[in-house]
């Protein structure tokens, strides 16, 4: 059976932590920035861990996980 390839687009954007939830950048943080409090921006900085029920579908992508 051939190896299973990597999702590129997914790998740039997810990392599987050692626990096994899976890491990810926050949206929101690219422009229109203005209207936006320094503390949401601030918030913004912190990686965001994905949901429960969206760890399958990235997890199939990212086949080393």
């Amino acid at each position: 059976m051939p190896k299973q390839k990597t999702r590129r687009a997914a790998a740039k954007r997810f990392k599987i932590m050692a626990n096994g939830r899976i890491k990810c950048g926050k949206a929101g943080k690219r422009h229109l920035l203005s209207g936006k409090t320094t503390k949401r921006k601030r918030q913004m900085r912190e990686p965001g861990v994905v949901p429960a029920g969206l760890q399958k579908m990235v997890h199939e992508q990212l086949p080393y996980g």
